[in-house]
């Protein structure tokens, strides 16, 4: 490809900006993905999904999951906090904790804890059900189970028997009850875990999760909280189970300041708590690590403006100078940076289907007639006549035209017939307006919203609120990019719309460097031709949190490995939903929904309106369907 197509690739989706070294371009005008930056070996991932769909007969859409990307990312981090250990001579070590809320999914928690003897991983469980899983799974006796979130007896029944299975279990406190119910339960069974103390630090982080830290943070315990836990672990004599502080103020933090000052406050109160006497020598900083979905590197929502190296740099640096002035050890640190661990690892690949039409789209031409109303003809007349030099004046004498068209369509002025001539004629000369502007060094701002009226609707095989529902419910930004194509000169703006039946089932906000762009720049669609397109940087949350709307399911799954340059290896197809399982999941029983249609179509034949041979093949039909997926074929 010449410069100036890698230019405008580069300028459309800033792939070099978010991807971290895991996506690319090729000369062919294809993504590829590479297991690790700078990692010679890579894959096409239209190679990828072509595999998936003739040969393996998937149907979209599909989401890829790298492990190697997951390992990869682990490596990022614990490498930037061994360093800024070393570098800065800090006494305590690291240890990685992955927080399931995160991603809970098997693939994931087990591809981490493969490393866990190498990098002491552990995890993080924030209700029953993830204790419940957690604890039978593999790790090193040094690393951490960390049980955070609101407890109750059979909690701490739960994370007492992950600590006579052997595994090295903190409980952290939420609220000051908790840890009466804890120690009640403990003396009943005589085995205690380590103990945590969730501290509600001053400092708020940044972003949308600002709220998550400060004085009216959900979690936490106030200063004189933490001081009855100490008491009442004293008075017990079990102050020697405590172990760990613990404090988080948000996920996705943007401003590396945010983290520098709860940094400092939450190396007093370790400080502090340790200058008591107590054993006191975790201290769980909890999440925050941010994503640049953008890749604009600045502090807005969808992005931060440090890198992983800083961050821990920062970390390391301010607790080791508060703990030197405060002459107490260097505490190990914790981190709980689950959306930095498995964001980039997944891709969820939807297939467009096809494109809705805008009001300039396959108009038929418009001819005057002599007995025209005056608007009709002028509006005709700015058509014909515009060009490179007048385009932005006879913009605005069209939008006067259009008032005035709807003013006397509204005083009988003129006809049905008329107004469509009318509008047919106003929005070419828009669209015509807009190619003038984009053609220019500089495009005039005014036509943003040309530009987004006219944008071209693409059908997009996919539910919004199952696969991206940050997208829907807090407005986050995801890169979005053709799979292939990216070199074809027809271009269209466009935004994206799913098979939901809701309205809200569209993406219309799409990462750059300098704003938020309303449209995104697309391969022009073409009818019965393969069309993928990728939505990357969703492996934090969004498989969890997404919602079963209009009961479309889980999208079909693949596990990719790399293996050398235009080569990979499927080591794991996990089939999506059946409408059998979303039915089920409504609590609708499939078999009674059997037997229902059966004695519907049998009436029928009874009664005369249908035969008894198609009355079975109704049947047969019917619960054949229950095995489709919820998706369009």
């Amino acid at each position: 490809m010449n410069e100036e197509i890698l230019q405008r690739i580069d300028r459309n989706y800033g792939i070099e900006n978010w991807s971290s070294g895991y996506f690319g371009v090729n000369p062919q005008g294809n993504i590829v993905v590479h297991p690790a930056m700078h990692d010679s070996r890579w894959v096409d991932l239209k190679s990828v999904v072509d595999h998936l769909v003739h040969e393996r007969k998937l149907s979209l859409p599909i989401l890829l999951r790298f492990p190697q990307i997951l390992t990869n990312q682990l490596k990022l981090l614990t490498g930037a906090y061994r360093d800024s250990i070393e570098q800065f001579g800090y006494q305590g070590k690291h240890y990685p904790v992955f927080p399931m809320k995160v991603n809970p999914r098997r693939e994931v928690v087990e591809e981490f804890l493969k490393e866990t003897g190498r990098h002491r991983v552990g995890l993080e469980c924030g209700s029953k059900a993830e204790l419940y899983a957690a604890i039978a799974q593999d790790q090193t006796p040094e690393s951490l189970l960390i049980c955070n979130g609101f407890k109750d007896e059979s909690f701490c029944r739960l994370a007492l028997l992950g600590v006579q299975s052997g595994k090295r279990v903190v409980v952290v406190i939420e609220k000051a009850n908790e840890l009466k119910i804890l120690l009640r339960v403990c003396n009943e069974l005589g085995v205690f875990p380590w103990i945590g103390l969730r501290a509600k630090l001053y400092t708020r982080g940044s972003g949308k999760w600002a709220s998550s830290g400060g004085d009216s943070a959900k979690f936490g315990l106030t200063t004189s909280e933490i001081l009855q836990c100490v008491r009442l672990l004293r008075e017990e004599g079990r102050e020697q189970c405590l172990r760990l502080l613990h404090f988080h103020i948000g996920s996705q933090i943007t401003d590396i300041k945010r983290v520098k000052n709860a940094m400092k406050e939450a190396a007093r109160v370790y400080a502090k708590i340790h200058q008591w006497g107590l054993p006191v020598d975790y201290l769980d900083i909890g999440g925050g690590l941010g994503v640049d979905y953008d890749g604009s590197k600045t502090r807005t929502e969808s992005s931060m403006n440090y890198t992983v190296e800083e961050f821990a740099n920062d970390v390391v640096y301010t607790v080791q100078t508060v703990c030197d002035e405060e002459d107490v050890p260097h505490p190990n640190l914790v981190t709980e940076s689950g959306r930095m661990m498995t964001a980039y690892h997944t891709v969820l690949v939807v297939s467009i289907r096809e494109e809705i039409e805008t009001f300039a789209d396959d108009q038929p031409e418009v001819t005057i007639d002599e007995d025209d109303p005056q608007v009709i003809t002028e509006l005709k007349g700015l058509c014909d006549d515009l060009n490179g030099k007048n385009y932005f004046e006879y913009y605005h004498d069209a939008v006067e035209h259009k008032d005035e068209l709807h003013t006397q369509f509204n005083l009988g002025l003129i006809s049905l017939e008329d107004r469509a001539k009318g509008e047919v004629l106003y929005w070419e000369i828009c669209a015509r307006a807009l190619r003038e502007s984009e053609q220019t060094r500089n495009p005039n701002e005014e036509f943003e919203d040309v530009k987004r009226i006219l944008a071209a609707k693409y059908l997009c095989n996919f539910s919004l609120f199952r696969s991206a529902p940050d997208s829907w419910a807090i407005g986050q930004l995801f890169p979005i990019v053709p799979l292939h194509r990216l070199h074809d000169p027809k271009i269209d703006f466009a935004t994206l719309v799913d098979v939901t039946c809701d309205s809200d089932g569209k993406i219309d906000k799409f990462v750059d460097l300098r704003d938020v762009k309303e449209t995104l720049e697309l391969p022009e669609w073409r009818e019965s031709e393969d069309y993928f397109l990728g939505i990357f940087l969703i492996g934090a949350y969004q498989e969890v949190m997404g919602s079963y709307h209009n009961l479309f399911g889980l999208p079909n799954e693949a596990q990719i490995f790399i293996e050398a340059p235009d080569r990979f290896h499927v080591a794991k197809i996990v089939s999506g939903s059946k409408i059998q399982d979303m039915v089920s999941f409504a609590r609708y029983d499939v078999h009674h929904l059997h037997d229902q249609f059966a004695k519907r179509v049998r009436g029928m034949a009874v009664n005369g309106q249908t035969t008894s041979d198609a009355a079975e093949q109704l049947m047969r039909q019917y619960e054949a369907a229950a095995t489709w997926s919820t998706y369009l074929d």
